[in-house]
């Protein structure tokens, strides 16, 4: 691999932790933020669904922002929007205002969205150039950055430490690391120019032609499972473990942090497997992770039990969304409109998921609200085969440093 696309591979995953350290702050102070907000668990899920619509705006708006301005403009702009939703959500923390947080959290949401597909079109460029597993590994650093964030969110939440001052100590490090990470991006990455210009980016032409590939709609489904798997998890995993198994707050969060620390295993050791293995297997073998991980957690009484099973559900949560991006990629023509249109269809899962599991576990329990989440995962091992049979990436040649 040469420097150039080293460097600008470097670039992204850095710019992949960013969010990961970002969501996991967020996420293991939700029982303080619920109790200085005094809000309910519905009320809760109607927060998150500021995160939702702004996720959905973010994905609905990317592809065509891509084809206009190019990968990198939209990939600064969307950080920037995840570092200023942490001051906001801290903000609103410190006001007890339920719109400021929902605010800071649309802010979240539509930075991530938008940002994240532009990252994953980038780094399904990056696999086609370099004939290597890229997106697991891209996907890992923000599972890793879900780690540190919640284990200091953990620390956090054990000295009481106010979570206005918790996450401002996240803006100051996020914005560092944007700082560093942006320059290595190339100004050309993604920049359509002349008859190079992308126009089936987000088109209705494209969208028309990709949405008539079955087989893509059926990959569309595996990322819709796993990601809502995923996303659980992200929003509702400490409350789950609070409300659900009678825990304290802080062994909640440790909970979350095994949850995260699994994603990261998984997907940082997902590329040995995927190589030697194929996707569909790998995919199938996650599916079944998780669907075994989550029936635990719901239907076991015991704490102990349901925070192994916890592990479990990560794990198979990990390669799910990456595998499926990277297998649209491959699919056919117009790469970067069949990963945006399964990006996007992914994140359906962030705008259904926390208001909808919201409004049943008010009226079932978070418990049993997981069932909604346990099904997608069963059906989501009949899906696997849509992702591929194909062993491994095509052998790297010394063509393949530059692409033609």
């Amino acid at each position: 691999m040469d420097l150039a696309t080293r460097r600008r591979r470097a670039a992204l995953f850095l710019l992949f932790l960013i969010p990961g350290l970002s969501i996991s702050s967020w996420v293991t102070r939700t029982p303080d933020i619920r109790d200085q907000l005094g809000a309910s668990t519905a009320q809760m899920g109607i927060i998150l669904f500021g995160l939702s619509v702004g996720s959905m705006i973010g994905i609905l708006s990317s592809g065509a922002l891509v084809a206009r301005f190019g990968n990198r403009p939209v990939m600064g702009a969307g950080t920037l929007l995840i570092i200023l939703s942490m001051a906001v959500v801290g903000g609103g923390s410190m006001l007890a205002s339920a719109p400021v947080v929902t605010a800071g959290l649309f802010l979240f949401g539509a930075g991530m969205g938008g940002g994240e597909v532009a990252i994953n079109i980038d780094g399904a460029e990056v696999e086609q150039i370099t004939g290597r597993t890229v997106l697991p590994t891209l996907h890992g650093f923000f599972s890793l950055g879900t780690v540190v964030g919640a284990a200091f969110g953990i620390l956090c939440t054990a000295v009481a430490v106010p979570v206005h001052w918790h996450l401002a100590a996240v803006v100051a490090v996020t914005a560092g690391m944007f700082a560093h990470a942006f320059r290595a991006v190339p100004r050309p990455v993604g920049k359509p120019r002349g008859e190079d210009r992308q126009p089936e980016v987000g088109t209705a032409p494209a969208r028309g032609r990709v949405w008539k590939d079955r087989r893509l709609l059926l990959i569309g489904g595996v990322i819709l499972a796993m990601a809502l798997a995923e996303g659980a998890a992200n929003d509702w995993l400490p409350l789950l473990m609070v409300d659900g198994h009678d825990v304290d707050p802080a062994l909640g969060s440790a909970v979350y942090t095994g949850f995260a620390a699994a994603m990261t295993i998984g997907r940082f050791g997902g590329g040995f497997l995927i190589d030697r293995l194929g996707r569909t297997p790998v995919v199938r073998a996650s599916a079944i992770s998780a669907t075994l991980g989550i029936a635990v957690v719901v239907f076991a009484d015991s704490a102990v039990l349901a925070g192994v099973a916890v592990l479990f559900w990560g794990v198979g949560a990990s390669l799910g969304f990456p595998l499926a991006l990277s297998a649209a990629g491959d699919s056919g023509p117009d790469a970067a409109a069949r990963v945006s249109l399964v990006a996007m269809i992914g994140y359906v899962a962030f705008l259904v998921g926390p208001p909808g599991l919201g409004f049943l576990g008010d009226h079932f329990g978070l418990r049993y609200a997981m069932i909604v989440v346990l099904a997608f995962t069963a059906v989501a091992i009949a899906l696997a085969p849509a992702v591929g049979a194909r062993s491994a990436l095509p052998a790297r040649t010394p063509d393949a440093e530059v692409r033609p």
